[in-house]
This record gives C-alpha cells, sequence and structure tokens, in this order.
C-alpha cells in the first residue's frame, strides 16, 4: 500500500509523542520504516513549518520524508503531490484527519483513512512489536523507548486514601 501522511497530524495521535518533542518527527519517521520493513508499504510523510536550510526531502528507504518550508504548510504540499499523481492516484491512500486534505484526496480519488485509524494500524503493525519472544533476551534500545513511551502517555492511578 502507497500513503501520503499528513505528518504533524499523525504526531498528534501516537501516544508517546507530541508536537513539542524536539525529534517528534525522527520518532515517526522511525515508526514509519519500520512499519515499511516487510516491503509492503511505501509512505511519503509531510512535516511543515521547516526552517529556512532544513527544507526538503530526506529518502529513508521506501518512507519519503518532506519538510515544507515555513511559508508554505504540509496541506499545500499534499494538494500538490495529489494533483501530479494522475490516474496513478487510486493507488495510494491520504493519512489525514484535516478536512481540507481529506476533501482533495476524496476530489483526487485517493483513499482517506484518519490519522487516528492510521495511528492504530501502525503500532499494530507486527515490525513495531515491542514484546521479545525470547524472555531472557534484553530489551533493545528502540524497546526500551517505546514501552517508556507507552508507560509516559498512561494516566497515574489514582493514590488510595
Amino acid at each position: 500500500m502507497n500513503y501520503i501522511i499528513d505528518g504533524h497530524n499523525l504526531i498528534a495521535q501516537i501516544p508517546g509523542l507530541d508536537l513539542s518533542m524536539p525529534d517528534d518527527e525522527e520518532r515517526l519517521i522511525e515508526l514509519l520504516i519500520r512499519f515499511c520493513q516487510p516491503g509492503k508499504h511505501r509512505v511519503e510523510v509531510y512535516f511543515d513549518r521547516a526552517p529556512v536550510g532544513q527544507a526538503g526531502v530526506v529518502n529513508h528507504g521506501r518512507v519519503r520524508a518532506h519538510f515544507v518550508l515555513q511559508r508554505s504548510s504540509a496541506d499545500e504540499a499534499i494538494h500538490k503531490r495529489l494533483s501530479g499523481t494522475g490516474k496513478s492516484v487510486k493507488n495510494w491512500v491520504v493519512v489525514s484527519s484535516d478536512r481540507s486534505v481529506q476533501a482533495a484526496a476524496r476530489e483526487a480519488r485517493a483513499r482517506v483513512i484518519p490519522a487516528v485509524d492510521f495511528a492504530r494500524l501502525l503500532l499494530a503493525s507486527p515490525n513495531l512489536t515491542t514484546a521479545s519472544t525470547n524472555s531472557d533476551e534484553p530489551l533493545s534500545e528502540e524497546q526500551v523507548r517505546q514501552w517508556e513511551a507507552i508507560f509516559k502517555s498512561q494516566p497515574k492511578p489514582d493514590k488510595p486514601g
């Protein structure tokens, strides 16, 4: 499957990620790379508000990250990408909860998945499973980070009393 993703829109839907984190985009890209590892998916993810000198496209195998200049937006870049896709747009799924992005995708005849639904799909991917099959094997640094993110996003239990 091919996905065009509104990156900041998706970050807001992933437990343990927050738009205020300095490395939120890199963390999302890491998740997307793992999601694409079996070779079944291809992703183009768009992030807006890139500072001057940091805008551009970075390829990570099957994940292509677009960093859009501050004077534009990821939404505009996605609209432009959809209009330039032609008939192959039917092979793409647009991931966004932004109504204007969804409307542009539907108008172009692409499929649409709200960011919250894609976040569930992404986190359920077998490549993102954090449990080790061998209980004697220590967790990797990435697995520890994933578990920390999960625990940090959980509400604290009420203290008895």
